[in-house]
């Protein structure tokens, strides 16, 4: 496994019209600097198609107007959700919970003709291409724990003693599942289906907001909060599903991580005291690398 530390990069040298396969997350336009940001992005050809891997912002709202937004600067957008959008603050007139909050807006999504976790899986034609673009939603199921921590409420409780909570315990309710992790196991039976009917040569783009392996959180400045950034039981999907690449967010953390040959893009812009830090300029979408070959389905 390697490591590739970087901001996002500008595509440069492309022919005009050739299109591009670009990626944001952690847009968290509730912030007015990541709000300007989000209004001054745009495509660099009329064939970009962007991937948005979640946490656009908290409120209904907002993200219908960002995601508007960008589906007008872009040939086609897809999205995954983030936990951000899935939370309820008091202050959003929608008040919907859980599973009927996530619908709402999948539907929000499908009047501005951006895809969604719900929806059949577009297929790029563009340079790598074909790849099935897929976007997921999956949550978390508390299995990133520390080592030697065999069950979630040991895990919660050592994160809870190094006063690391995430936001989710309050605002992420899993309405009509009795948890989190119970609505993640249904999101993971019902997307694993999905996968594993796909051709068994289609190559794929996984764009999930969390990330699909565990690498990713080993630099964590506080490795607690990886309770709450994915499941072990996607290790193993960008080998079984053929990914080209795997696109998410949630970290804040920019970079690209090769695992198995697969580019594993973390691309989120993040709060501006983080932003602020990177010699890069913000908000310019990554264009994804992609495996010179997909991965074979057995190798696990």
């Amino acid at each position: 496994m390697t490591y590739e530390w970087r901001g996002p990069v500008r595509p440069s040298g492309r022919r005009a019209g050739s299109g591009a396969l670009v990626a944001i997350s952690d847009l968290h336009i509730h912030y007015q600097e990541n709000r300007r940001i989000v209004e001054g992005l745009r495509a660099e050809s009329d064939d970009d198609w962007l991937l948005v891997a979640g946490d656009v912002g908290e409120v209904v709202d907002d993200v219908a107007w960002a995601l508007g937004l960008l589906a007008e600067r872009f040939a086609k957008v897809v999205w995954a959700p983030g936990n951000h959008e899935l939370w309820t603050p008091r202050h959003d007139p929608v008040q919907l919970r859980g599973e009927q909050r996530y619908q709402h807006l999948v539907d929000i999504c499908r009047s501005l003709g951006v895809v969604t976790p719900e929806d059949p899986y577009p297929v790029w034609e563009g340079d790598g291409g074909p790849l099935v673009i897929a976007p997921l939603f999956l949550l978390y199921d508390y299995t990133f724990r520390p080592p030697g921590v065999t069950s979630k409420e040991a895990a919660l409780e050592r994160a809870e003693a190094a006063g690391v909570v995430c936001t989710d315990e309050f605002l992420l309710h899993p309405d009509p599942y009795a948890g989190r992790e119970d609505w993640c196991r249904a999101r993971l039976a019902l997307t694993e289906e999905r996968l594993a009917a796909l051709p068994s040569d289609a190559r794929t783009v996984l764009v999930n907001h969390f990330p699909l392996v565990r690498d990713p959180t080993e630099v964590l400045w506080w490795p607690e909060f990886a309770l709450w950034c994915g499941t072990e039981a996607t290790a193993d999907w960008h080998r079984r599903f053929r990914a080209a690449a795997v696109v998410y967010g949630h970290l804040h953390i920019p970079r690209t991580i090769h695992k198995d040959g697969v580019p594993f893009e973390e691309v989120s812009l993040g709060y501006p005291r983080e932003w602020r830090r990177r010699t890069t300029p913000p908000g310019r979408p990554v264009r994804i690398q992609l495996a010179a070959s997909a991965t074979p389905t057995d190798a696990r």
